[in-house]
């Protein structure tokens, strides 16, 4: 395996760095100034400048490999930048690199129809809409997808959809015009893997309603935010199905791999910032007549962090070249190794970061407390620990 950074990609690590400091870090308070103000729930001037900025500077669709409708970056190459970009938690979209729009495009790329991909895939490519990701639901626990109620039942030319789904990330989101839905179109198959299927609702539907805003520890992220969102007999056309009938759980395999693991190189880069964050407070502070840097806990807890943010950056590349080399479902047990230690491991960190910090580490003056709460929601996103545990266990029980 060999992780070295190829010229290209070097390359595209110094603009990207350039490009943070000129316009992403200097822009902070900025960006909370603007959606505590005013309306929060729009778009913020400042990303949707700063878009056109990127785009013109080639910083833009990074993701997306085997395909060219993006950068052309393998998951090894494109690591490094994901990571840049998640030491901020608004900048992704910057670059048109932000959840769960990134996975819906791969769906759209890889799944979609050329009539789907023009309709939807061509304006989330460009950063005209954005979009979200309907699977979740508050009936039954989604965890297993199987358990999934919600209903896709075909009449004539048209499927009608029912059913009720939260954590619907990006929906009130009034840029959000398209969802990837997910529900049972063949309950009584046999074969519980392929009941399900997959279909793009349209989130001006009639029948689609928001239903409740939902905060996460707290924080209502806006203005992308997250929703409880009713289907109720909404009417789409036989031809907005994806893939095919029975495909939906096929579909969210490959899609949930990329990702997860996008998810986890963010994490990487929050967990970098805490522990700059931790460096500079420990040797900027004094207790009981030493500095906090010179006390013996906080150089374990410095060290311990520089390790587990190298462990986990290796576990992760490592996992992108299995992704790259056999593919995502070959690479399954890597993805779900990294899935479990990569948030783990921020909490740990960001953590360590806000306990130096004291006091002023649970407020909102360091953005400690909100990274810590979108590194612990992560181990709920794209499956909880428990289930990428078990399968990691079921797979090396198999080899003996």
């Amino acid at each position: 395996m060999d992780f070295a950074y190829s010229d290209k990609v070097r390359m595209l690590q110094v603009r990207l760095k350039a490009f943070m400091e000129a316009h992403v870090y200097p822009n902070q308070h900025r960006f909370h100034d603007e959606v505590n103000t005013g309306e929060r729930w729009e778009p913020t001037q400042l990303i949707e400048g700063l878009k056109v900025k990127a785009k013109a500077e080639g910083l833009w669709n990074l993701f997306l490999p085997e395909s060219d409708l993006g950068a052309g970056l393998t998951n090894v190459e494109y690591a490094p930048l994901c990571e840049i970009m998640g030491r901020v938690h608004w900048a992704p979209e910057v670059f048109n690199c932000s959840a769960p729009d990134t996975g819906n495009m791969e769906v759209l790329a890889r799944y979609g129809s050329p009539a789907q991909q023009e309709r939807w895939l061509k304006p989330l490519l460009n950063g005209e809409i954005r979009s979200c990701f309907a699977m979740t639901e508050p009936d039954v626990a989604s965890s297993d997808a199987t358990n999934i109620q919600a209903r896709i039942v075909r009449e004539g030319d048209e499927y009608v959809i029912n059913g009720r789904k939260w954590w619907t990330t990006g929906a009130p989101d009034p840029r959000c015009k398209i969802s990837i839905f997910m529900g049972k179109s063949d309950p009584d198959n046999t074969n519980r893997h392929e009941q399900q299927s997959m279909i793009l609702v349209p989130m001006d539907a009639p029948g689609v309603k928001m239903v409740r805003l939902l905060p996460v520890f707290g924080y209502d992220d806006a203005p992308h935010g997250h929703a409880e969102v009713l289907f109720e007999n909404v009417r789409v056309p036989v031809s907005n199905m994806l893939l095919g009938e029975g495909r939906g759980f096929e579909i969210a395999q490959g899609r949930l791999g990329p990702g997860r693991i996008h998810h986890c190189m963010r994490l990487i880069g929050q967990a970098e910032v805490a522990l700059e964050k931790m460096c500079r407070r420990a040797k900027a502070r004094t207790t009981f007549g030493r500095r906090i840097a010179d006390q013996t806990v906080t150089l374990e807890r410095i060290a311990d962090s520089r390790m587990l943010i190298d462990q986990a950056r290796w576990l992760v590349m490592n996992a992108a070249y299995m992704m790259d080399t056999v593919g995502n479902k070959n690479a399954k047990a890597e993805i779900a190794m990294i899935k479990v230690v990569a948030p783990n491991m921020a909490c740990k960190v960001i953590d360590w970061a806000m306990q130096v910090h004291g006091g002023a580490g649970v407020c909102d003056d360091f953005d400690l407390a909100r990274a810590y709460a979108h590194a612990r929601t992560l181990r709920f996103a794209d499956g909880p620990d428990e289930v990428h545990r078990n399968q990691i266990g079921k797979i090396e029980l198999s080899k003996h």
